[in-house]
């Protein structure tokens, strides 16, 4: 594993946009077992296995630091410009020391703290510097509001000159393009690693649905299918499954999530769990359809079955027998679509909002009902791609951990 310093600025809890990508890369890097220490002016320490290095030179506010940039902005080098460099230099090379790979974000972007710019262009050309990643997320050259702060020479051209023996990296497309042409190089040359997303804090997952997501893997799902029902004969489990197993023959990762236990009152409930489990065996559904009854013993509260609702993208109610129907209420609340029978209780509730089935359909007819609609869907389209490609794990996953072990 590597030793991996991560620079700004300023760090989390100071908030941010940088900030909080900042937060989000350490926290990753430090779960997969890499050695993280941030390096920054302000901030304070969030997280017990990632190391913070204070350096208040660093900080753009830094008093001796915006007395600088006041002459800087005018284009004149400051009196006391190489103390100030020198006194930055001497303390990252301290921090630094044993770094393997650092990122700095924006430090060669903008013209916030040049003296940190000129100090770290200085300390990283040496022979037996870390490997440099250079993150930018804002571009000053390109930036018409730093037009007047900005002049031709040194220190102001680091920002638009590419550093030897660095990798370039931005967040987007768009900003991979502008960077390509402020430094005149190939934009291939320039990696894109874009932000990102947690779907767990931004749904506000609470401990026990977020153990489960882990444990069942339920963030690969695409679609994730809610059945929150119990496990009786009428609910129609059977036809659920052999959908799911027509369904994933199109889109092979979608998962079916039944979330209730067995229904109290019929002994005959343990032997058509039973016979569901076999099912779920000859149909090769091991690993895509989950029966929480096997992981949760006793109760499952209201807030986690809430939470499934937030994290699913559809409602699947196939069942053959209802007296009325309050997950079709819930998943309307939810904002996700319900895909149920069409029997006399669930279409009252479902009305014209709902997509409807026969009990006892076929059930390839069934999955291709979900099928298309979903992927005629832009919200769902949307959804999907965003879990698939921009969900923080899935940002180490693709982009972060390579870069690492470049």
């Amino acid at each position: 594993m590597s030793t991996v310093a991560i620079l700004h600025y300023t760090a989390p809890p100071i908030v941010g946009g940088v900030e909080s990508v900042i937060d989000h890369h350490a926290r990753m890097l430090a779960a997969a077992g890499h050695s993280v220490r941030i390096l920054a002016g302000r901030g304070q320490a969030t997280d017990r296995r990632i190391a913070l290095h204070l350096i208040p030179l660093l900080d753009s506010r830094h008093s001796r630091v915006l007395a600088a940039k006041q002459t800087l902005d005018t284009g004149q080098l400051p009196a006391g410009w190489d103390p100030l460099v020198a006194d930055i230099r001497s303390r990252l090379e301290e921090a630094l020391e044993g770094v393997d790979v650092l990122f700095a974000h924006n430090v060669a972007s903008l013209h916030k703290n040049l003296a940190l710019t000129t100090a770290l262009y200085e300390l990283t050309q040496r022979a037996n510097a870390p490997r440099l990643v250079l993150w930018h997320h804002d571009i000053a050259w390109d930036s018409e509001r730093y037009g007047a702060e900005l002049h031709p020479g040194e220190p102001w051209d680091l920002l638009r000159t590419p550093w030897p023996n660095a990798t370039q990296v931005t967040i987007s497309s768009a900003r991979q393009g502008e960077l390509a042409q402020l430094l005149n190089v190939p934009a291939e040359e320039i990696i894109v690693i874009p932000n990102g997303v947690s779907p767990r804090l931004f749904l506000k997952l609470g401990r026990m649905s977020i153990e489960l997501v882990n444990s069942l893997d339920l963030m690969a799902a695409s679609p994730l299918l809610l059945m929150p029902v119990r496990l009786t004969g009428r609910k129609n489990i059977e036809l659920a499954l052999h959908s799911l197993a027509a369904l994933r023959k199109q889109m092979p990762e979608a998962r079916l999530l039944i979330t209730g236990p067995l229904g109290p009152h019929n002994p005959a409930n343990e032997a058509y769990f039973a016979s569901l489990k076999q099912l779920r065996s000859e149909l090769n559904l091991d690993g895509h359809a989950h029966f929480l009854a096997e992981h949760v013993y006793g109760f499952i509260s209201d807030e986690v079955i809430s939470d499934f609702y937030h994290l699913a993208d559809a409602l699947f109610l196939p069942s053959k027998d209802e007296g009325f129907g309050i997950p079709v209420l819930e998943a309307g609340l939810a904002g996700i679509p319900v895909f149920c029978s069409n029997i006399p209780a669930l279409e009252e509730l479902g009305g014209d909002e709902a997509y409807y089935f026969s009990p006892e359909a076929n059930p390839a007819d069934v999955a291709e009902l979900i099928r298309n609609t979903l992927q005629s869907s832009q919200v769902w389209r949307l959804r999907a791609r965003v879990r698939e490609q921009y969900s923080w794990q899935q940002i180490y996953n693709l982009h972060l951990a390579p870069l690492v072990t470049l």
